[in-house]
Formats: structure tokens, C-alpha cells, sequence
């Protein structure tokens, strides 16, 4: 397997997220979306020594980089595991732990959005793949060359609110019975054809929100996240806290419902609002701007 070189990525609101974790020595906390480990390795110091610190990432590219990056840390134990964070509960059973805290940071990282080989940017061209996890599953210029124009609509309108999903779907499946769809500029070349030149946004490129839903849809990072949240409370020891970072207001939801569920069984939601990122982190990171952090702690045994 290939490296890539792309090693730049800041971790969002670290500094909250330490505050709202409150981890100390011997702690066990679980970084659920590892990615470049920027997170992880705040974790570490915050927990040693004594303490243990597991991560999950489904893209064994970025697994790889943050291995390299952990290394050998002394005075805590890591286990860095090929796994969606979807499989937390049964990861956690099969290493016989119980955390004090756990992250889910449902955005992606700087070097999966930044390499063109992932599909994920109209920046530049690439193959049309989009996947996290590219040992399984279909690339997104398969799905797009199969599915019926009403299901691509749904899922721009479901995923990204793309007012103009039906036009876009037309065009990608008017143009695959030509040629199928292979590449990022392909996908790109459909949405200008769709969109008027005087209906376009002019602060962002017409093709973000259709790129937002295929690579929503492909992942189906939607999918189980209630379940999956659910899993990672009941995880967590009398007094944890668990933290999540959603960028799409479709994740965003699901939290808040899933956590407005839990505060009647036995946990305190400890922000009314979520809290976003300041003004100084905006400026040195325009991409948290969207980050909603959400955090619940569970008061029962």
C-alpha cells in the first residue's frame, strides 16, 4: 500500500474537547475517527500515565499514517484498530474495556479531501471513488452509472439540499448512456450542464453540495449513526463523556435526537447549544467553520 504524502490536517476544537472529557491519568478514552490522530495524540498525553487510548479509522491509508505518527508512546497502551466507528461496541468487548471518554469527529480529514485520487474534491480531476474505505464497497462513478434518476435525486435533495437535484440527475444519466462517469471532472461537467449560469451561487462552486451527497451516499455515513451513537453512551463508565463533532446538519440531527433520547435514561446533555469553534480557529482553519459540538455524560451505572 501506498502512502500518500498528504500529512497536513489540524484537529477541530481540540482544546473543548479536552475541557468536556475531563480526562486524567489511567483514563480510557476512545477516538473513534482517528484519521491523522491529531486527536489522538492530545488523548495520549492527557491519559498517561496508566492510561489507554483506542482508535478507529476505516481508511487504511490514513491508519497507516497514524500509526507512523503514534508510534510507541510510553507510560500508555494503544490499540489502533481497522474499524468503522459503527463497530465500537464490538471492538471494545473484544479488548475487555470500558472508556471514560470517547470522540466522534464525523468530518473528514485535510489529506482524504486534498488527494485527488480519492475522488472527494472538484478541485481536481481524479477517479470518481469517494470511498473511506476502499477495500469494499462501490466506487461513486459506479453507484452514479447505475442508480435510477429518482434515487440520484433523492439523495442530492436528502444529502445536500440541492434544489436543483432533479436537472443534475438528468444530465448524469442522460450523459452515462454515452459515456459512463469515470472521473471527478465528469461529475463536475454534469452539474454546469444542470445549473444556469445566473442561478449559481456565487460563494460557493455549483458542484459542492452534488460532491456533499455522493459522498454521503457512497459511505453511507448516515447510515446507523443513531445505532451507532446509542452504542458508544451504554459504552461508556458511570461519569463518561461522550463527545461528537458533526459539519452536516443531517448528522447534526440525529445527534441531538439521539442524545435528547438518552438524557430520560440515565445522562445529562451538557451543552444547550452546541458549541462551535472560535474565531481565532476559524482564521487558521476555514474549515471548522462548520463544526457543531455536542457532548453527553452518563450520570447512571
Amino acid at each position: 500500500m501506498i502512502v500518500p504524502k498528504v500529512y497536513k490536517h489540524d484537529p477541530v476544537m481540540v482544546n473543548e474537547i479536552l475541557q468536556v472529557l475531563n480526562l486524567s491519568a489511567g483514563d480510557v478514552v476512545v477516538d473513534g475517527t482517528l484519521g491523522l490522530a491529531g486527536h489522538t495524540m492530545r488523548f495520549i498525553d492527557a491519559v498517561r500515565p496508566g492510561g489507554v487510548v483506542v482508535g478507529l479509522d476505516w481508511d487504511e491509508t490514513m491508519l497507516a499514517i497514524a500509526r507512523e505518527r503514534v508510534g510507541r508512546p510510553e507510560g500508555v497502551t494503544v490499540h489502533l484498530v481497522h474499524a468503522d466507528f459503527r463497530q465500537m461496541t464490538d471492538v471494545l468487548t473484544e479488548l475487555s474495556i470500558k472508556p471514560n471518554g470517547i470522540l466522534l469527529d464525523l468530518g473528514l480529514n485535510s489529506a482524504q479531501v486534498d488527494d485527488p485520487d480519492r475522488g472527494i474534491t472538484f478541485k481536481e480531476e481524479g477517479p470518481l471513488d469517494m470511498r473511506m474505505d476502499r477495500s469494499r464497497g462501490e466506487p461513486a462513478s459506479a453507484i452514479l452509472n447505475r442508480l435510477a434518476p429518482g434515487e440520484i435525486e433523492r439523495a442530492l435533495l436528502e444529502y445536500a439540499d440541492e434544489r436543483w437535484a432533479r436537472a443534475i440527475a438528468k444530465v448524469i444519466v442522460d450523459r452515462r448512456k454515452e459515456t459512463p462517469l469515470r472521473t471527478t471532472t465528469d461529475l463536475v461537467e454534469c452539474v454546469l450542464a444542470a445549473i444556469p449560469v445566473r442561478a449559481r451561487d456565487k460563494r460557493i462552486h455549483p458542484a459542492t453540495r452534488t460532491f456533499q451527497a455522493v459522498r454521503i451516499l457512497v459511505n453511507q455515513e448516515l447510515d446507523g449513526l443513531d445505532d451507532a451513537l446509542w452504542g458508544a453512551a451504554n459504552a461508556l463508565v458511570p461519569g463518561g463523556t461522550l463527545a461528537v463533532l458533526s459539519y452536516h446538519s443531517g448528522e447534526d440531527r440525529i445527534t441531538k435526537q439521539v442524545f435528547k433520547s438518552l438524557i430520560s435514561k440515565g445522562f445529562e446533555d451538557l451543552f444547550k447549544k452546541p458549541q462551535q469553534p472560535n474565531e481565532d480557529e476559524i482564521q487558521e482553519n476555514s474549515r471548522s467553520r462548520s463544526a457543531k459540538l455536542r457532548a453527553i455524560r452518563r450520570t447512571i451505572s
